[in-house]
């Protein structure tokens, strides 16, 4: 009854997984029924006083063992191993809209300095899946319903056949503390979010969208900022490359200007319009904000601790994604705001590169920055913490220039 018990509990397991279909129960059962009958051969053959006996538990622990092994490959033949690879034999289209380069100089490529776009493997990961689903994609598909006057349907292979978009957009979380790394600039492939949502001829009064992910999580985000003319969209590649399992794979959502709780749905599978009276997403309910504007934030990402006297490059980078930024000054102690060296960008929807050169003194001194966006309102020193609608407050680090 044990061996029953743990091949069903596996076989429920791996059928609950999200992404995995009736095929990933195979396995386990195969395994537990070699397990079975092998312990039963046992059972009906063991004689405690005979070495027949002692031969044949050690042949029916091996044939268990034997059969966990192969129930073990063969998951991975019908589970994550296969996923992986549809994901790596997907070809992505090359975009008819192609990105917009920011220029001669994006990325000053100073030591210590975070990068123009940030490599997949190195992109901040927040989720609430305990494990990354793995979708099958030839299954997979996202429905459009609620507050519209037709539902749709559409599988990977519909956006890959629709006009492709590139764009770099910054994404941040709401939970990222003043100077922290929960944030980061990548170069998306996908479909305009707006064209396809008017497909379904949305209701005018649907002021929210809800998206749900594979595991059951929601975002909700304004329609009004889906269809304002801003690059929002479902993304399908990342940097080049069919989105990572665990930024999103298949398709996820990325709408520049919100932070990510409200927007930037991974795994995702269903997009529902309806309103902000009637629905409260996943971190709503959990004492979170409506939606709201990310907040302009900078960072000093080098020097962090110590320094050599001299000419010292000071560097890091500062978003306030949809507006932009115009400017960033850097304080040294108690003086005066000093302007900024800013890298080339093409949209603000990204974050931008600040470079200030320090002729550094010897001895302990506190470098603060601040930053100035688009709309010329410079970002606030009033410290508060990321909840309920994001953190604030300047950055600083102390520096023991030697």
């Amino acid at each position: 009854a044990a061996v029953v018990g743990f091949a069903l509990i596996g076989a429920a397991a791996a059928v609950t997984r999200p992404g995995l279909g009736a095929a990933a129960a195979v396995p386990s059962l195969l395994a537990g029924a070699v397990a079975l009958g092998g312990l039963e051969w046992w059972a009906s053959r063991f004689d405690e006083r005979s070495e027949t006996g002692r031969r044949g538990f050690l042949a029916a622990v091996g044939g268990v063992a034997a059969a966990a092994f192969a129930g073990s490959w063969l998951a991975g033949r019908v589970g994550p191993a296969g996923i992986e690879a549809d994901r790596d034999a997907v070809a992505l289209p090359e975009p008819d809209v192609p990105a917009v380069e920011p220029g001669p100089v994006a990325d000053f490529e100073v030591e210590g300095l975070a990068p123009y776009r940030v490599p997949n493997g190195e992109f901040y990961r927040i989720d609430t899946a305990i494990t990354v689903p793995r979708i099958d994609v030839d299954s997979w598909s996202i429905r459009v319903h609620g507050m519209v006057d037709r539902e749709r349907t559409y599988t990977f292979d519909d956006l890959l056949g629709r006009e492709l978009i590139e764009r770099d957009i910054t994404l941040a979380c709401v939970s990222n503390q003043v100077g922290g790394d929960l944030v980061g600039n990548a170069r998306w492939l996908g479909v305009s979010l707006a064209e396809l949502l008017a497909e379904a001829g949305p209701d005018p009064a649907a002021d929210q969208l809800v998206s749900r992910s594979d595991d059951g999580w929601t975002a909700g985000s304004p329609t009004s900022l889906v269809f304002d003319g801003r690059d929002a969209m479902i993304a399908v590649g990342m940097n080049g490359e069919p989105l990572p399992l665990e930024h999103g794979w298949p398709a996820r959502l990325v709408i520049p200007g919100l932070y990510g709780y409200v927007s930037a749905t991974k795994w995702l599978t269903e997009l529902e319009l309806t309103t902000f009276d009637s629905y409260d997403a996943y971190w709503i309910t959990r004492g979170w904000s409506t939606p709201r504007p990310i907040k302009t934030q900078s960072r000093i990402d080098t020097p962090r601790s110590r320094a050599d006297a001299g000419t010292v490059a000071v560097a890091g980078v500062a978003w306030a994604q949809h507006r932009g930024i115009s400017a960033v000054e850097l304080r040294v102690d108690d003086g005066e705001w000093t302007p900024c060296r800013l890298s080339d960008v093409a949209t603000g929807d990204t974050w931008r590169q600040w470079l200030f050169e320090w002729d550094a003194p010897r001895g302990e001194h506190t470098l603060t920055v601040r930053a100035t966006d688009g709309d010329g309102v410079v970002q606030t020193s009033e410290v508060q913490g990321v909840i309920p609608d994001g953190a604030t407050g300047l950055h600083s680090v102390t520096v023991t220039v030697a």
